[in-house]
């Protein structure tokens, strides 16, 4: 049972993250984080995380996207104290997050760009901890973590600077569980937020991330003794508990602030943590992100499918994708599709065309003969020649109607064959040729097909009998 003198005392701490700001998502990114920072003061949270990621990428200070982000800081910072937290370097480059330091509120707005404890104040507001400060709550930061530098110091593989990096931040949050469990002792909660990989979570899109190559696992998590471990990175929401160490444990991405991207799973949400010591917990509260609506055709686009979901569609994200032959890839009328989509906020069309394999007959362009052509084409088809050159022959030699007749002819020889009495002596007896049965002889249908397809390998012809 936790003792000390913050025994029981509970601290409410909003967690956003990935809100990614730039041009593209400016709309996006500022309607769902407006109303997260106004949900959260309404709700007297005592303080905030921003888990990283709050740009997408590199913009000048000035910049419509930046100015916006600066204005939402500034104001949860009014209202209680903010510890943004720096997010993988090609979103945030280094330094970008320190011109929000220097944005006036109420409270100061602590960066954390290196690994680093904070404690929470009374008063104050966020401070790197002092030993034997009083604090309502310990955080300890542990910013993405430059691979660089590790493949730098590592002379094996790519790979091998991975799974040494792994490895370190394994050590560096063991390292954590003597100062947590201290912390515990005294009544006071503890949290451990990052930015990064837990290996064989969920990406938004529900697939697993497998490997060794990811930051953190969810033990590695677990030995750094928290109350809690906040992330950011991953877009979907998720977390894990553990009552391993005597008293629960929490993981727990927050995912991102809005929905960037098609085909993301879940809701997008903010979480509100109750950091209480040996017993953290969180609410997850829903923000107004955009809905994003998948129409996949595996060929041509159906236009009635298509108008049987435009209802739904209506103020949606719709993208349609369909696969379609080179051929008949004219046939596909993007406008209609955008006009039976109509009600839709956005619509977009990704059409893929299957390109159209063909075989090359080595040899089949110096061939001065058309019959040479056809069976240099049999050869690399895989086509028994057969007859083909024969027919080929007539075909070139004889005029349409020599052809049917000695097609005709061809066919009448190999089904009726003359009988082996002469004619004259089957008309002296024709009551006996009239009933009795005409035998008709099996046919090599393999032997005498014109081409390879026609007719299956196994099919063959029964005898019967013609009365």
């Amino acid at each position: 049972m936790t003792q000390g003198k913050y025994a029981g005392n509970t601290v409410r701490v909003a967690q956003m993250t990935d809100l990614h700001y730039c041009a593209t998502n400016l709309e996006e990114s500022d309607r769902c984080f407006t109303a997260a920072v106004t949900d959260a003061i309404e709700k007297q949270v005592d303080c905030a995380l921003i888990t990283g990621d709050s740009t997408d990428h590199a913009m000048d200070a000035h910049s419509p996207a930046f100015v916006a982000l600066a204005k939402q800081v500034q104001r949860l910072a009014n209202h209680c104290p903010v510890l943004m937290l720096q997010g993988t370097f090609s979103h945030e480059p280094v330094g970008l997050l320190k011109v929000l330091s220097m944005v006036g509120a109420k409270f100061p707005i602590m960066i954390a760009e290196k690994i680093s404890s904070f404690g929470l104040t009374k008063s104050k507001g966020f401070e790197l901890i002092i030993p034997n400060n009083d604090y309502r709550l310990v955080c300890t930061a542990i910013p993405t973590l430059n691979k660089a530098d590790i493949a730098a110091m590592t002379e094996d593989s790519v790979g091998a600077a991975a799974e040494e990096a792994g490895r370190i931040i394994s050590d560096l949050l063991a390292s954590l569980a003597p100062m947590n469990r201290a912390l515990r002792l005294q009544g006071i909660a503890s949290m451990v937020i990052s930015h990064g990989t837990v290996m064989n979570c969920l990406t938004e899109h529900g697939v697993p991330m497998a490997g060794f190559d990811h930051e953190f696992t969810a033990g590695s998590l677990f030995s750094a003794g928290a109350d809690a471990v906040a992330l950011g990175h991953i877009h979907k929401h998720q977390s894990w508990e553990s009552d391993t160490q005597g008293f629960r444990q929490t993981i727990a991405y927050g995912g991102s602030i809005g929905r960037f991207h098609y085909g993301e799973e879940d809701a997008k949400v903010w979480l509100e943590w109750h950091m209480t010591s040996g017993q953290a917990s969180f609410v997850a509260y829903e923000t107004p992100a955009r809905r994003t609506i998948d129409i996949f055709f595996d060929g041509p686009p159906d236009m009635e499918k298509i108008r049987a979901a435009a209802a739904q569609c209506e103020g949606a994200f719709v993208r349609v994708r369909y696969e379609v032959d080179a051929e008949h890839k004219q046939s596909v009328d993007r406008n209609a599709i955008k006009a039976i989509l109509g009600s839709a906020l956005h619509i977009q069309i990704e059409g893929t065309t299957l390109a159209i394999e063909r075989v090359r007959a080595k040899g089949i362009s110096t061939e001065p003969s058309l019959v040479g052509k056809l069976e240099k084409w049999c050869e690399a088809t895989g086509t028994k020649v057969g007859i083909l050159p024969e027919m080929l022959t007539m075909i070139q030699n004889q005029d349409a109607q020599a052809l049917v007749d000695s097609t005709m002819k061809r066919i009448m020889q190999q089904v009726m064959p003359v009988a082996e009495k002469p004619i004259e002596t089957a008309a002296a007896e024709p009551a006996k040729l009239a009933t009795a049965p005409v035998p008709i002889p099996k046919v090599d249908v393999k032997k005498e097909t014109m081409s390879r397809g026609f007719f299956e390998d196994d099919l063959a012809i029964e005898d019967r009998t013609l009365f």
